[in-house]
C-alpha cells in the first residue's frame, strides 16, 4: 500500500487519514468514487484543477479550508487523496455538524453515495497503513480488476433482434398471496409449487426459474371506538410468494390470416384449470392451420403437450397473481373478453399475431454407453415455426 520511502523514517508524522468511511460496506457496494478508511487527504479544491488545489497538512487546517469553501461554493468540492502508491480525485460535499451549541465543525462525504459520511484524524503513517490494508481486505482492491468504461449499447435495436416481441420480457411470473389459513411462507411455497407442478403435469410446457418471498403492504379499516362510522386504516405486511417461469424453452410467433370471404380463424381456445389459455382444435384448411396450428397441434398431442398461447399482440394473457380469499382465486385472462378482442382485431385488420409457448423435442434414444449419456445433458430445441 504505502511505499517504502514513505514510511521508513517518518512512522511519526501524522497526516490527515479517513478514519472511518461507511459503516458495514460490503465489496459490492464499494467503487472508486467512494472513501475508504486509511485514504490520506492531501488537498482540496472548489474544481478539478491542480492551480487550485490547497495542501492539507494536518486535520485543523482541512476543516479550516471546508470551512471556507463552504462560504464559497454551492453544491460539490474536489478532494485529493492519497490510497497506497496512488493519486486519486474524488467529488465530494461538505458536511456541518455542531459539536456544542457554539462549535460548529465541518466534514465531507463522497457525492455518489450520502451514507459515505468521513471520520477524519491525525494518524501516523504506520496508522494510516494498518487502515488501509483492513480496507483492501473488505474491498478486495487486488481482485477487482481493470477499470470500468461505460460504453454504447444498442438496446432498442437489441431489444427487436433477439425479443420474441420488443414488448416482450421474456420471463414471466406470478404471485401468490397468503390465504387466512396460511401462517408462514412454506405454506404459501407449497401451495405455488403445486400450482406449476399441476400445470405442467397438464401439459403446460413451462420451466422453472426461481422463487422468492416478497413483501406486500395490505390496508385494513378497523372500526375504532367512538362514533359508529369513524375507521382506522390499519397497516398490515405480509409475505408473498413470487413464482418465476419461463413461458416453455421458446415462444414462437404464429402469424393469422383471413383470406377473403373467411370471417373465422378456425381455432377453439380454452382455459385450463391452472388459468392458462390453450388452442384445443383446429380446422383443417382454416387460417389457424395454414399459419402451422395444426401440425403444432398434432406435435403437442404426440408428446403430451398443449399449445399454450402466452401473448396476443403482445400482451400477455400468463396468470398473474393468486388472491388471499378463502378460495385462492387465481387470476387470469377472460376468455371471453379475449375472444370479443381476437374478433375485433381479424374485423380492423385481417390479421393477428400470436405467441404460443415451445415445447422441448422428443428425447433421441442413446447412441454412447450409459454410463457417458448418464452424464450428458439433453438438448433443447424451441418448437417449430
Amino acid at each position: 500500500m504505502l511505499s517504502r520511502e514513505m514510511t521508513m523514517g517518518s512512522v511519526q508524522r501524522t497526516v490527515v487519514c479517513v478514519k472511518q468511511g461507511k459503516q458495514d460496506i460490503r465489496q459490492e457496494e464499494w467503487d472508486e468514487t467512494m472513501l475508504l478508511p486509511g485514504d490520506i487527504i492531501i488537498g482540496v479544491a472548489e474544481v478539478d484543477d491542480e492551480r487550485f488545489f490547497v495542501q492539507i497538512n494536518s486535520k485543523s487546517e482541512l476543516r479550516s479550508q471546508l470551512e471556507r469553501l463552504n462560504r464559497q461554493v454551492d453544491g460539490e468540492i474536489w478532494v485529493k487523496i492519497r490510497r497506497g502508491n496512488n493519486i486519486v480525485k474524488l467529488r465530494a460535499s461538505i458536511v456541518t455538524y455542531r459539536r456544542s451549541t457554539f462549535q460548529r465543525r465541518f466534514t465531507i462525504r463522497t457525492a455518489s453515495d450520502n451514507k459515505d459520511l468521513a471520520v477524519l484524524g491525525d494518524l501516523t503513517l504506520q496508522q494510516c497503513t494498518e487502515l488501509q490494508e483492513l480496507s483492501r481486505k473488505v474491498v478486495n482492491l487486488d481482485n477487482r480488476g481493470f477499470n470500468k468504461k461505460g460504453v454504447k449499447y444498442e438496446w432498442k435495436q437489441k431489444a427487436d433482434t433477439y425479443l420474441p416481441d420488443p414488448k416482450s420480457t421474456v420471463i414471466s411470473s406470478i404471485l401468490f398471496m397468503p390465504m387466512p389459513d396460511e401462517h408462514s411462507v412454506e405454506a404459501t411455497t407449497a401451495r405455488s409449487m403445486a400450482w406449476f407442478s399441476a400445470a405442467v403435469s397438464s401439459g403446460v410446457p413451462l420451466v422453472f426459474v426461481n422463487i422468492q418471498t416478497e413483501q406486500i403492504v395490505a390496508s385494513e379499516k378497523n372500526r375504532s371506538s367512538g362514533r359508529e362510522k369513524n375507521y382506522n386504516n390499519a397497516i398490515q405486511i405480509v409475505n408473498g410468494i413470487r413464482l418465476w417461469f419461463l413461458p416453455g424453452i421458446a415462444e414462437v410467433i404464429i402469424v393469422l390470416k383471413l383470406e377473403p370471404g373467411e370471417t373465422r380463424l378456425g381455432m377453439d381456445i380454452r382455459r385450463t384449470e391452472e388459468g392458462f389459455i390453450c388452442i384445443y382444435s383446429v380446422t383443417k384448411g382454416s387460417a389457424a392451420d395454414r399459419a402451422g396450428l395444426g401440425r403444432l397441434q398434432k406435435e403437442a398431442s404426440e408428446t403430451g403437450h398443449l399449445v399454450v398461447i402466452s401473448r396476443l399482440e403482445g400482451k400477455s394473457v400468463i396468470p398473474s397473481t393468486v388472491s388471499s380469499t378463502d378460495t385462492g382465486l387465481v387470476h387470469c385472462c377472460d376468455i371471453d373478453e379475449l375472444k370479443g378482442t381476437i374478433a375485433s382485431a381479424m374485423d380492423e385488420m385481417n390479421e393477428l399475431n400470436l405467441h404460443v409457448m415451445g415445447w422441448p423435442a422428443p428425447k433421441a434414444p442413446p447412441t454412447a454407453p450409459p454410463a457417458i449419456c448418464s452424464t450428458v445433458a439433453t438438448l433443447m430445441t424451441p418448437g417449430p415455426n
